[in-house]
């Protein structure tokens, strides 16, 4: 885990206005699930709303599930390795990341893995899985670990489990109330719907996740939720956090082409 769970002001979250670090600049993104396209679109939009801003230290925070589902799981994960060359990208490991990388070994996992999207991210690798996961996986699973590169595994390992700015935490799934941040179960910040999804109470800080599909960006006193279903909905969400202030950039297609526009939060 990454960061302290100290709130940078005596006061608790919700008696004053919550905020990322003086001078930084955060763009958060929810679950990209194999969606290349959608991924290009947002970086293209981060890069050019980065570039017309204030000068500000920029942390790009993807929240996880990278792969699986959508069409293309190895060009995000490829384009998400370049990205963090030119500037500071930092990733979180969702659920379809421990399934991708268990199921190199355990079999049950892998058949979980195929029935919850694994099987197209084995296609975006040039590995046909079969249509019968509950045969015998050994073979298919020597191919993986024939076909898929190393690095791309060893890209995927290095993923956080949790980061902290000021007065947000940033997860995959979420957190178990009630619990210290620094003590949360990787089952929990990788998993977890209820009871997070249903806690009315305040955390030590407010939580920004994905996992749990949402129409739209969900902005709650204690929590907010960016998964806007990429893979099957065509929008993905990014949250831009600056000072004390919050907005989104969202992918968006117009005449069948992919962009993303900027716009304010409704709360």
């Amino acid at each position: 885990m990454t960061g302290s769970e100290t709130s940078p002001s005596g006061q608790t979250p919700s008696s004053r206005p919550l905020g990322v670090p003086a001078g930084t600049r955060v763009y958060a993104i929810g679950d990209i699930h194999g969606r290349r396209d959608l991924f290009e679109a947002i970086i293209d939009a981060i890069e050019r709303d980065d570039a017309a801003a204030q000068h500000a230290r920029t942390e790009v925070i993807l929240l996880g599930d990278l792969v699986d589902r959508g069409p293309d799981s190895a060009g995000v994960v490829s384009l998400a390795r370049e990205w963090g060359t030119r500037r500071s990208v930092r990733m979180i490991a969702g659920n379809h990341e421990e399934m991708f990388l268990e199921s190199f070994h355990d079999r049950e996992v892998l058949r979980r893995f195929l029935r919850f999207g694994g099987r197209e991210t084995l296609l975006s690798y040039g590995i046909e899985p079969g249509t019968r996961p509950d045969g015998d996986l050994r073979p298919l699973q020597r191919l993986m670990q024939e076909k898929i590169p190393r690095e791309d595994l060893e890209f995927i390992r290095s993923f956080e489990d949790l980061i902290i700015m000021g007065d947000y935490a940033f997860v995959h799934a979420g957190i178990a109330p009630g619990v210290s941040v620094g003590q949360q179960s990787l089952q929990d910040l990788r998993w977890i719907r209820e009871p997070f999804l249903l806690h009315p109470q305040m955390h030590s800080h407010v939580i920004v996740h994905g996992h749990t599909i949402v129409d739209r960006a969900e902005f709650h006193r204690n929590r907010i939720g960016i998964d806007t279903g990429a893979f099957h909905s065509g929008r993905l969400t990014a949250l831009v956090l600056e000072s004390t202030g919050r907005r989104l950039i969202e992918t968006c297609e117009l005449n069948g082409i992919i962009g993303a526009r900027a716009r304010k939060v409704e709360e």
